[in-house]
């Protein structure tokens, strides 16, 4: 319940504090007096968006603190129209704060009735009754992934199809980087080699020229070097050094015969061949042309290219298993939401009866002996976020055969018990501590307005009910009555005000709203006499 309520800076409040017993809170004032400021402070606490044109001071924060059990709820609104959000003071987000407080108050703002005809407004109020709140947040559940699931498999059906427009394309380039076994620096080698074979037969004459040069006519200079150096050698004993020429002589012979023989590998090596030259000039031809088509300046960045497209294309094979899963889990997510719904449509369909006896009877009680009240199910094949059903209330007040859609059918009066009887019903169901009425009783007077009081009075022993009224009918019901009023200060202009009245203000007050500004002694005497009648044991 409601144990306390602070409020700094807000429209007319300049600072607030107050006090509220349990059962039920009568709240009357005088029009423009500032109950709906009031209201409207507390409705920050609820989440809804802080304007800073209602500040009293612009230059301020506006704060709203509410005590609710063991809960303290804040909220802090900047002069920018920022705002923070405590529970217990601990920072918290606007949402967890609104999750928070729509649990433990409701409030019926005015013409808050027209929700009756609310598609929407009716099937959460059926699904409150019939208890499905653990089932239908496993339904959205379901009903939200399949969506995702289903947008999903759109975007990547449309990559697939996107990609298979060009695959043959992407496929043929990939063969022809792929078929001729790309290999980095290849054609540095080639063109080597190209040189060499466009070459060989000059250089294989020149290595047998050389040759034959090492082996003028009968004779050889390998062989002559080595008679030199026996020469030398055997005369060494005489002049000492000669046997270091001959030494030269004989290295400068292997170092000869070994230049001799190399050269003649290589004129053996030398390949003169117009077959291969024209292999190793395709080759290049083939490369360079790949290089050019891809817009490459080496054999690497070639192999770069012929992965990408093999990534390309193994893309597209993980894209065509993707999608066989997303349409096995779309099938299953189908099924499942399928079965959801109609355990949903299942319980409300169990459920409906009994809440329209329920309201019908509450109704009548209402000074409608003869009124009807029906909730109308009917399952659709079309998935929605609340299940595959259509509600609709039916209402006549002129019993059973002419019920009609309550939207098409019932005043504002009607409305206004209609949905009293509701809320009654559904405090039987939830466990909201404190339930706010704001002039529920618009459209309504005399003996349904004093019926009225008598069921917000029954509510209000089984929890705390606030009673925002203008009818003296339901202000007289037995519980605690505060006053809201407007208090001029010089300085700080209008301001609005909200005090507890003892036995003798109630009486006055009850007086003002039978009779207006002037009092008269008969609305006095009336107004003890509606007080006297709400005493208990009466």
């Amino acid at each position: 319940m409601l144990k306390r309520l602070t409020i700094q800076n807000y429209a007319l409040i300049d600072s607030l504090d107050i006090t509220f017993p349990d059962g039920l809170v009568i709240i009357t004032g005088e029009t423009g007096a500032g109950k709906s400021i009031l209201l409207g402070a507390i409705s920050l606490l609820l989440g809804n968006k802080a304007d800073a044109s209602v500040f009293n001071d612009p230059s301020k924060n506006c704060v709203v603190e509410a005590e609710f059990g063991d809960d303290i709820l804040r909220r802090v609104v900047s002069p920018s129209g920022r705002s923070r959000s405590f529970l217990n003071d601990e920072p918290v987000s606007l949402a967890q704060l609104t999750e928070i407080s729509n649990k433990i108050i409701d409030i019926h703002a005015q013409h808050q009735h027209l929700l009756l005809t609310d598609p929407d407004f009716q099937l959460s109020v059926l699904d409150h009754f019939a208890g499905t709140s653990t089932l239908l947040e496993q339904y959205r559940d379901t009903f939200a992934l399949y969506r995702i699931t289903e947008e999903e498999l759109r975007k990547l059906e449309g990559e697939i199809a996107a990609a298979a427009a060009d695959s043959e394309y992407r496929e043929f380039q990939f063969r022809q980087l792929d078929e001729p076994k790309l290999v980095d620096g290849e054609l540095e080698d080639l063109d080597a080699e190209q040189k060499r074979l466009a070459n060989a037969e000059g250089i294989k004459e020149a290595l047998f020229s050389a040759i034959a040069l090492f082996n003028p006519v009968e004779c050889s200079i390998v062989q002559n070097l080595k008679e030199v150096s026996g020469l030398l050698s055997r005369h060494s004993k005489y002049i000492e050094s000669l046997c270091a020429l001959a030494q030269r002589v004989e290295s400068a012979r292997i170092e000869l015969g070994d230049i001799e023989q190399e050269i003649g590998i290589l004129a053996d090596s030398v390949v003169v061949s117009q077959d291969r030259l024209q292999a190793v000039e395709d080759r290049m031809s083939l490369l360079y042309s790949l290089m050019k088509k891809h817009r490459c300046d080496n054999i690497g960045q070639l192999i770069k290219v012929r992965e990408s497209l093999d990534n390309s294309l193994y893309r597209t094979e993980a894209m065509e298993e993707k999608r066989a899963s997303l349409r096995k889990e779309l099938s299953i997510l189908q099924q499942k939401r399928k079965e959801l719904s109609q355990q949903l449509s299942s319980r409300r369909q169990k459920a409906a009866p009994e809440l329209s006896s329920k309201i019908e009877k509450m109704v009548r009680s209402l000074e409608m002996q003869m009124a009807a009240f029906r909730v109308e199910i009917t399952p659709t094949e079309n998935f929605r976020e609340t299940g595959c059903d259509t509600l609709t209330f039916l209402f006549s007040a002129n019993g059973s055969q002419k019920l009609r859609d309550i939207s098409r059918v019932a005043s504002g009066g009607e409305l206004s018990r209609v949905m009293l009887s509701l809320k009654a019903v559904m405090a039987e169901y939830t466990a909201l501590p404190t339930m706010v009425f704001d002039e529920i009783d618009t459209g309504v007077s005399g003996k349904i307005a004093d019926r009225m009081g008598d069921m917000i009075g029954r509510m209000g022993k089984n929890m705390q009910i606030f009673a925002i009224t203008h009818l003296p009918q339901i202000a007289s019901k037995q519980g605690s009555h505060y006053l809201v009023y407007k208090e001029f200060d010089k300085e700080k202009g209008a301001q609005t005000k909200i005090r507890l009245l003892s036995g003798q203000e109630r009486i006055m007050e009850l007086a003002r709203m039978l009779s207006g500004s002037s009092l008269t002694d008969a609305a006095v005497e009336n107004a003890r006499v509606l007080l006297h009648e709400n005493l208990p044991n009466n």
